[in-house]
């Protein structure tokens, strides 16, 4: 049965899309990967069932992803992979959707229109672009219309987004690619130069979830890591600590922190003073660390939480953007009728 057109906010990140409806909430949450066959450019999996095959696929079927770095870096795969997302999430639409999709706030404008083309091609009647800490604010339930200082440092896959926003726009912004997938290769590098052993991104992600760290923990916890022997060529496992992920992680979270002490040097005083007591949000997967909120606090002296539902403040914020903006210009057309 056709429905209804909808209002869809979109999370189109680097390592995972999540899809935001008015009235539903977030209603899709899946990895951003696409298995095709090369030799017939068929779609094989989507989401969930083509994560289950990075770094398993015969020479005849790639799956990829194809965002890197938080910008498109295969606009066909991108364009397949969010027409199966939008269909499955609201199936078959006699009218299409208005969709708000966010981007980071250091994309360049063909960057941007890339974007825009592949949502518009995926299948929605207009599109909206809007950048993700913008979003990550509204998600995280902050009003950014007052004439007050909010800062937001959104860590997503591919890029960490950091802004001081006040009345509704970003005062001062820096993007940075720096992100969930850099902490996934320095665990990766990590392990090939002290433990002489290769792993995949799926194992790197895990250890990266389950004992990854900013900051050392009062107990340590351990984790048993499996790969290759890269002396003997043959299968082998270890055993790595909590602590082993600190001097893994210091250099992409060293230039998180960094950044973050960047922007806050170019904030006009006002807004910083708000800031020192208002305090740091964080948004986005890669603010999960252990440890992170609690290292940019020690390091900028100014008191770092992590927002409720890190994950899918962006989306929700999206969605609540592009519900706000439609329903605005609704009540603008029954006020000139």
């Amino acid at each position: 049965m056709f429905g209804r057109g909808a209002d869809i906010g979109i999370d189109l990140g680097t390592a995972s899309v999540l899809i935001y409806i008015k009235g539903q909430g977030i209603v899709l949450q899946e990895p951003s990967i696409i298995a095709i066959n090369n030799r017939t450019n068929e779609v094989l999996a989507v989401g969930e069932e083509a994560h289950a095959m990075l770094g398993r696929t015969p020479q005849n079927i790639t799956a990829i992803r194809p965002l890197r770095r938080g910008v498109i870096d295969d606009c066909d795969a991108t364009e397949k992979m969010l027409k199966y997302f939008i269909h499955k999430a609201i199936g078959p639409r006699l009218i299409k959707p208005r969709i708000a999709v966010c981007v980071p706030s250091g994309v360049t404008e063909v960057e941007k229109r890339a974007v825009e083309d592949a949502t518009r091609q995926a299948g929605a009647r207009k599109v909206d672009v809007i950048e993700e800490p913008i979003a990550a604010a509204i998600g995280a339930g902050i009003d950014i219309s007052r004439p007050c200082g909010s800062m937001i440092v959104d860590i997503g896959g591919g890029t960490a987004d950091i802004a001081v926003i006040s009345l509704g726009g970003a005062v001062v912004k820096k993007s940075i690619k720096v992100a969930g997938d850099n902490f996934d290769e320095a665990i990766m590098v990590y392990l090939r130069k002290r433990h002489n052993l290769l792993i995949g991104e799926g194992t790197a992600e895990e250890i990266k979830k389950n004992i990854g760290s900013a900051y050392k923990r009062d107990f340590p916890i351990e984790m048993t890591a499996k790969g290759r022997n890269l002396v003997s060529g043959l299968p082998k496992h270890i055993v790595l600590s909590s602590d082993e992920m600190l001097d893994a992680l210091a250099q992409p979270i060293d230039e998180i922190v960094n950044a973050v002490h960047v922007v806050l040097e170019s904030t006009p005083p006002e807004l910083a003073a708000d800031i020192f007591d208002r305090g740091i949000v964080l948004t986005g997967g890669g603010s999960l660390i252990y440890g992170l909120d609690k290292l940019i606090t020690q390091r900028v002296g100014i008191n770092a939480v992590i927002a409720n539902e890190a994950i899918s403040c962006v989306a929700v914020g999206t969605g609540l953007f592009v519900e706000y903006k439609y329903s605005k210009q609704n009540r603008k057309s029954r006020a000139y009728d």
